[in-house]
């Protein structure tokens, strides 16, 4: 049974940083792509980051592209999302997940990001 616990987020002013770090168990994480998706209040869910199963290979969507960095530690089966110059619109619930598989396991419970002005 796959399980992913996101943490690290919270509330921070507009250019500041946070990291987001997710924790996985039950999958073979060394051989999964992994990928950061965010939900903003009224929004659907979006992908925001994701990297390689070897981490070699990283994409991000424009919206973040330059502020965020999305890496893994393979050996603790962890995803991390390091956001840099936060901006209010990068407000949401940030989850992670693998975009390889159909259907995607279950989801956890997020991380709330609050970027207050």
């Amino acid at each position: 049974q796959v399980q992913l616990v996101e943490s690290g987020g919270g509330l921070v002013q507009a250019g500041g940083s946070l990291r987001l770090s997710c924790a996985t168990s039950g999958l073979i994480f060394s051989f999964t792509p992994m990928g950061w998706y965010r939900q903003a209040p009224g929004k659907q869910r979006e992908l925001v980051a994701s990297i390689s199963n070897g981490g070699t290979t990283t994409n991000y969507a424009d919206a973040v592209k330059g502020r965020f960095t999305i890496s893994r530690d393979n050996a603790k089966k962890t995803v991390y999302l390091q956001m840099n110059s936060l901006k209010p619109e990068d407000t949401a619930v940030y989850y992670c997940n693998t975009p390889s598989q159909r259907p995607q396991p279950a989801w956890g419970q997020g991380t709330q990001v609050t970027v207050s002005l």
